[in-house]
């Protein structure tokens, strides 16, 4: 059973989506293999590179398609629905283009040059340590959680350093490093979105020139080195939502995909103990009906915001702190009903649901791991919210 929750897109925006749709067949085939090598296998990747998928956020004079949120969103959601990790891993992939398009000009041209089919992954939180030297720093420390690391050629990477935005506080910074300066710690055994290969990086006392590096508070509010470098609409804003808008697309694919898979059991599901036909009893399909509800509501959701980060960058002018506030609320509640519609509907699928070789408990495991980000912790984003809403001050401990 096919379920649509998503309308189809303006004939203007079908080409990318459609690219993306033919290489979902191929994706779907290769999730046992994800599954086995911990990691986006390398076929998956060559799919999305052929279908141009990675150019999505790279600028135009390096080969990009420069589209829109509102179009690329719904391709994020389809390929979670073939392969959650695949998604994941492959969309932070093809998303830190546009990151690497507010930085400087020379750093674009570094990484893109020579091969404009390069991939970047990241470890942005401030785990690294980095030591002020004449042209920038050394830097050293572990960096985890970098998916589709092993696909890439450089990182970005997260440390403190002093911020001259705001008067010289302590300030979250992004050191970008190529694939010779770390080294991949395989520490990736995990329960769910297993083929993401979110390993850690390893930094040793490695020097990153000043073009290399970017202040996060400088990506906010469109005062980093290269805002302005590229004329493409996108890039006339700043990289926070465009940067995490995966997570919740693939935890609404997911739970989309789960609908189909549920459908399909419960209408030939026969009970053991009594014969009878378990997709014919209400609470079956009333679980299916609420699910359905909260899926589609989490797309519509994420939909209208996507459309709405597009239209903002086009109006050249950056979100305002409200936008901020809901956006980043938005997406983790969203992540919040595709897992609970999920959740629903697995705890009444039956023990063979828990099978290893049932769809059904991989789905709800890589499901449940989308709302482990920090990104995705609602009871952060819903503090952050609803103090804007009583009109408090931000809590500076909130992300």
């Amino acid at each position: 059973m096919s379920i649509q929750i998503a309308p189809e897109t303006a004939h203007s925006t079908t080409t990318f989506g459609e690219r993306v749709a033919k290489v979902l067949p191929s994706i779907a085939s290769n999730v046992g293999l994800a599954e086995q090598e911990r990691k986006v296998p390398d076929a998956n990747v060559a799919a999305l590179r052929d279908a141009g998928f990675f150019k999505a956020f790279q600028p135009k004079r390096f080969g990009g398609l420069e589209v829109g949120a509102e179009v690329y969103g719904p391709a994020v959601v389809d390929i979670a629905s073939a392969c959650a990790s695949t998604a994941w891993a492959s969309g932070l992939l093809a998303q830190h283009s546009h990151m690497i398009a507010l930085m400087s000009d020379e750093l674009q041209h570094e990484i893109w040059d020579d091969d404009s089919t390069a991939l970047v992954s990241s470890s942005v939180a401030p785990l690294g340590k980095g030591t002020p030297v004449d042209g920038g720093v050394r830097l050293s420390g572990r960096f985890s959680w970098s998916s589709g690391c092993d696909h890439a050629t450089w990182a970005i990477l997260g440390f403190l350093r002093p911020d001259p935005i705001v008067d010289g506080a302590l300030a979250t910074h992004f050191a970008i490093v190529p694939r010779s300066d770390y080294a991949i710690h395989d520490d990736w055994f995990v329960a769910g979105l297993n083929g993401t290969g979110s390993k850690t990086l390893l930094v040793d006392d490695v020097f990153v020139p000043e073009h290399r590096i970017e202040s996060q508070i400088g990506l906010m509010t469109g005062l980093s080195k290269g805002f302005g470098s590229n004329d493409g609409e996108i890039f006339h804003t700043h990289f926070a939502h465009w940067f995490a808008m995966g997570f919740s697309a693939v935890s609404v694919g997911i739970a989309r995909k789960f609908l189909e898979v549920y459908s399909d059991k419960v209408s030939t599901r026969v009970r053991a103990y009594t014969g009878a036909n378990v997709g014919t009893t209400a609470p079956a399909y009333m679980r299916l009906a609420e699910s359905h509800h909260q899926v589609r509501a989490a797309y519509a959701t994420l939909s209208a915001d996507w459309s709405a980060f597009t239209q903002k960058a086009r109006s050249r002018v950056l979100p305002t702190i409200e936008e901020d506030l809901y956006w980043r609320s938005n997406q983790a509640y969203a992540t919040k009903m595709a897992i609970e519609a999920v959740d629903r509907l697995f705890t009444a699928s039956g023990g063979s649901a828990w099978f290893q070789h049932n769809e059904m408990q991989r789905l709800w495991r890589d499901s449940k791991m989308t709302g482990a980000h920090t990104y995705s912790d609602y009871d952060i984003a819903a503090q952050t919210l609803g103090r804007s809403l009583l009109g408090l001050p931000r809590d500076a401990a909130g992300f």
